[in-house]
């Protein structure tokens, strides 16, 4: 939409039958929704929860926009006394606490229940579609404006009712409005379903891992292709019988760093649970020309596979994922991260797939020292125990999980 600012827009794209529809109107929030806030904070206490009954709607419903499960309830009398804050269908309730400025809508037969003091009730008056005020809402423009900044303060806090009845909205008609939602309905389902078959794919890979490679204290897999069920047991040998050679990451000190260079650095977050390595995880770090000169050892191209062995994180999240890269780009290693080259008796994406296993995390968890910075001593993870096959089932259990990341 224009940032042109006026009482009246016209958005960039528009559906072709309300093309001459004339310019949208703006309206202030206060004229579209009635509101409610959630009531005070010790006016539902712990204590006057019962396990069954009627409900309490709390911010995570706003956050997930699903209402299946309720952590608390209350009794006939307390709903009767709150009825003010009561849920009715086709509600819009927005989170004020924690996660802020999200949006569910009410379902058509909602569990009885009233608000807490984290959520804001807004009940869409007749004229307006309630879709498309949702959709207004979530636009970082009125995002931007619900989130006031708080005084005296940098934290950011859920402008008050008043300051919310006066947000404009632009709005067209209630033919255009009704539209609009359904086109961007119609992409939230297709989103959703491709979200629920993505979580099916992980779960069936997930399941598939435990069953193509060996449990603990196992010297076969309970799943095997049937070319290779006569193959005899897995070899177990350790992680550093594969390493031809490794680099690590040198310290990086604030003078290494500028804003921009060839020589971009790889940082811990960038290896996880995927097979390549995920350099958009978060802001692009460069170094200097003089550093990469003087720390030939830490840098790395595509021969190598990456793997980090040191993490901030107590649980050390990432420690052990084991990742590739292709393309010509050389990077270098951060600290704690390291690049191996593998010989020609393992295969490197087996290696990949096998790092991802519960048996294996299971395994760098055991072996991680440190308190407030985890880590792996290079002399303990090279001797680590690995269990292997012969090259071609090593190949085709590789084959086979690689197919499914391609479809993930």
């Amino acid at each position: 939409m224009s940032n042109k600012k006026s009482s009246s827009l016209v958005p960039t794209l528009r559906f072709p039958e309300f093309r001459e529809a004339g310019e949208w109107e703006g309206k202030m929030l206060g004229e579209i929704c009635k509101f409610v806030r959630g009531p005070f904070g010790g006016t539902l206490k712990k204590e006057i929860f019962i396990k069954e009954g009627y409900a309490v709607y709390e911010q995570s419903h706003a956050i997930s926009q699903c209402f299946d499960h309720f952590r608390y309830y209350i009794d006939e009398d307390k709903y009767k006394e709150l009825q003010r804050f009561a849920v009715l269908p086709d509600d819009l309730i927005m989170s004020c606490s924690g996660t802020m400025g999200k949006f569910a809508i009410i379902p058509n037969k909602p569990k009885a229940g009233v608000i807490n003091q984290a959520l804001l009730k807004l009940t869409i008056k007749n004229k307006y579609d309630l879709n498309f005020i949702k959709y207004t809402l979530e636009l970082p423009v009125n995002q931007e404006q619900l989130l006031s900044q708080s005084a005296g303060g940098a934290i950011k806090n859920v402008a008050s009712v008043d300051q919310i009845k006066e947000i404009v909205l632009y709005m067209p008609n209630t033919a255009e409005q009704q539209k609009i939602a359904a086109c961007l309905s119609s992409l939230d389902e297709l989103i959703t379903a491709h979200s629920q078959k993505l979580d099916a794919l992980k779960k069936h890979k997930k399941g598939l891992m435990q069953q193509l490679f060996p449990a603990e204290g196992e010297t076969v897999p309970t799943l095997r292709f049937p070319e290779f069920r006569e193959a005899g047991e897995w070899v177990v040998v350790k992680i550093g019988d594969f390493v031809e050679s490794y680099r690590g990451g040198a310290p990086l000190t604030p003078s290494d760093f500028v804003s921009y260079s060839d020589y971009e650095v790889i940082p811990k977050k960038a290896i996880d649970e995927g097979m390549y390595l995920n350099m958009s995880i978060e802001k692009p770090t460069y170094c200097k020309g003089s550093f990469y000169n003087k720390n030939l050892q830490s840098i790395v191209d595509s021969t190598y596979l990456i793997t980090t062995l040191r993490d901030l994180v107590p649980s050390g999240p990432n420690i052990g994922y084991i990742v590739k890269y292709e393309g010509e780009r050389k990077y270098i290693l951060a600290q704690g991260v390291y690049g191996i080259k593998l010989n020609k008796k393992i295969i490197s994406d087996f290696l990949i797939q096998f790092s991802k296993t519960d048996k294996y995390r299971k395994m760098m968890q055991s072996v991680m020292v440190g308190t407030t910075q985890v880590h792996i001593r290079n002399s303990v993870y090279f001797n680590l125990p690995i269990s292997v096959p012969t090259l071609p089932e090593q190949q085709k259990i590789a084959a086979c999980l690689s197919s499914l990341d391609e479809l993930i």
